[in-house]
């Protein structure tokens, strides 16, 4: 199977923090590929802006090492790699003060898309705004794309919002999550709203409850600092977590276009109940197996905040009254695992013995490491000696469903190219971000009013041994974290 690919405008993408680990990592060997693949069309620009003082050369020299590292087939297509290094520039900017930003005004052409895509620390958002605007740099077709952490809480979510909106009008903002730029997230909405099967069974008359796991090996080294101000609530469950719930939730949209979907979307985070206390569990991960602790790398070793958190969210709504959603996401875990799992309820009546035995029917969605989809079923067990059930597995892995040497891009090539294209369905909108801030902030408060320390956990398990009970009380519990 080919894919289809689309080529974009011509466009000037300006990377702010172009020789950080996101643009090195990420960013730059995303446009790479889109470039490989046809869709980047070869009279764009790339212009990497940054403190670090460097001729332009010496940037597309730091781009062929990145690219090395993270994208090592950019070798086996030396025509393509010598038209992206090509395509890139490089200019010193004080992101505080005025130096430099006339010259970037001049390095940009008129008449085409233009982005700017804030690969900096939060801190720098209203600054680097304020000076487009300034400067004029700001057109009504740029375009404005900001990484996570968007606010710590209400207050400055808020405030963000509002330096962002003095600058740029909401729909040249692009908050981006790069979770939502995965092929099953967005598989998620197919399967739903394209497909007959499904979604009639897609409420509480039929489903039992919902689990989103996100679990990570890492730890956070390296991120201690930023990490020890937020912690897992609000670094994970606020962004990535909330909006995979939303998607799971939400009722379908009347047309596919931005702001259908994430009008529904708004709509699950207000429907949700606040959230309880006695319904969260958190947890710290301690030394093992060689590995150090969160202790070992937090800012105050004497830290409070939670590298784990397990909660149970509900929803009030036609669609979902009764029906638990089990949210959980931590450091440290078994295994790298990202899964939305719905679990539907049991026949009402079971006419085979065995049947009390037997699993739900589970539709397992994976978003990584290996993102695919798996419905899991009871079947007899083949061969002679009566009625013997059994579970199996009808799974659709992408690579192999797709075949061999089939592309499937990555979030960020995904995510960059709808920024070209003025498409900010998969990205949040400025009321989203602040209803999410609105849910999470009482938590908190009473989370640091009780002051109760996290539970602690051993690395390489699944979490503390109290997010296991979070679901036994209600009789059911979590998928493995398969390692």
């Amino acid at each position: 199977m080919v894919s289809r690919v689309i080529p974009v405008d011509v466009f000037d993408l300006v990377i702010f923090g172009a020789t950080g680990d996101l643009a090195r990592r990420k960013l730059l060997p995303a446009l790479f590929r889109r470039m490989r693949d046809g869709q980047m069309p070869g009279e764009s620009r790339i212009i990497g802006v940054a403190r670090r003082d460097m001729e332009a050369d010496e940037f597309r020299n730091f781009v062929r090492d990145a690219l090395e590292e993270f994208e090592p087939e950019a070798a086996e297509a030396p025509d393509v790699l010598k038209a992206f290094l090509g395509a890139l520039d490089y200019l010193v900017v004080d992101v505080r003060g005025d130096a430099g930003w006339e010259a970037l005004k001049a390095m940009l052409r008129p008449d085409i898309v233009r982005a700017f895509y804030l690969s900096v620390g939060p801190s720098l958002f209203g600054e680097i705004a304020t000076r487009l605007k300034k400067h004029a740099i700001a057109i009504p077709e740029s375009r404005i794309v900001v990484e996570k952490p968007l606010g710590h809480d209400l207050a400055s979510a808020k405030a963000l919002n509002a330096r962002l909106g003095a600058c740029f009008d909401e729909h040249q903002i692009y908050r981006i999550d790069h979770y939502l730029g995965k092929e099953t997230v967005q598989n998620l909405m197919a399967i739903r709203f394209a497909n007959a099967l499904f979604e009639p069974l897609w409420n509480g008359q039929y489903v039992d409850h919902v689990q989103i796991t996100v679990a990570e090996r890492i730890g956070v080294e390296g991120r201690g600092g930023y990490y020890d101000k937020s912690g897992a609530l609000r670094d994970m469950v606020q962004n990535h977590m909330m909006q995979l719930l939303c998607l799971t939730a939400m009722e379908p949209p009347a047309k596919f276009n931005a702001d259908f979907v994430r009008d529904e979307k708004l709509k699950v985070i207000r429907a949700l109940v606040p959230a309880n206390p006695q319904s969260t569990v958190r947890g710290q991960y301690r030394a093992g197996d060689g590995e150090g602790g969160y202790l070992d790398h937090a800012e105050n070793p004497d830290s409070n905040t939670e590298s784990f958190i397990a909660l149970k969210v509900e929803i009030e709504s036609w669609r979902w009254a009764g029906v638990p959603f089990y949210l959980r996401t931590g450091k440290r875990l078994r295994a790298r695992m990202s899964e939305i799992v719905v679990v539907f309820k049991k026949p009402p009546h079971a006419i085979f013995p065995e049947m009390a035995q037997q699993g739900s029917n589970e539709l397992v969605i994976r978003l990584q490491p290996d993102e695919g989809i798996t419905l899991n079923m009871t079947i007899k067990e083949p061969g002679p000696g009566g009625m013997r059930l059994t579970e199996v597995p009808l799974d659709m892995s992408f690579a192999e469903a797709l075949g061999a040497g089939h592309h499937v891009p990555d979030a960020y090539e995904r995510l960059i190219m709808d920024v070209i294209r003025g498409d900010q369905t998969l990205f949040m909108r400025g009321d989203e971000l602040e209803e999410a801030w609105a849910w999470i902030d009482p938590l908190v408060a009473a989370w640091e009013e009780n002051g109760a320390r996290p539970k602690p956990y051993d690395t390489g398990s699944s979490g503390p041994e109290d997010a296991l009970a979070l679901l036994h009380k209600d009789g059911r519990k979590w998928r493995e974290i398969e390692s």
